[in-house]
């Protein structure tokens, strides 16, 4: 067995294809997934697993130089912003607006459904090199 946290075989197996500068998303339960790119779908019902959850778990493998989140969420949902930028203090971090998010998921390698329920609760992890 593997000796991460991370179990789940398809978001495993997506992060080692990943090179420098690949993408993969975490999302809400709401997140529209664009039809070309690979749904992993680990939402059972509402808040579970939470995006927190779910990303600190992705974090034990991917390493990441860039995040994007959507700026509405420090307005719409400070709480999550704030935690979300507790993880990534050394990386950089991008703003867009929600609907230019929702345009930059179609050249993720997966997005990665989770059941959280609260807004905007959405990140895309840029893969960084780990030498």
């Amino acid at each position: 067995m593997k000796r991460t946290k991370l179990i789940n075989s398809e978001i495993s197996y997506t992060i080692s294809k990943m090179g420098h500068t690949d993408s993969v998303t975490i999302g809400d339960c709401g997140l529209p997934i664009p039809n070309n790119v690979q749904r992993i779908d680990l939402a059972l019902k509402y808040g579970v697993p939470s995006f927190l959850e779910t990303l600190d778990t992705v974090l034990e493998e991917l390493c990441v130089e860039e995040i994007i989140i959507a700026t509405e969420i420090e307005e719409k949902n400070n709480n999550m912003y704030e935690q979300i930028l507790k993880r990534f203090e050394n990386v950089k971090v991008t703003k867009v607006s929600h609907e230019k998010f929702k345009s930059m998921t179609t050249e993720s390698k997966a997005v990665i459904r989770t059941g959280e329920c609260t807004p905007y609760a959405n990140i895309i992890l840029k893969s960084g090199v780990v030498f």
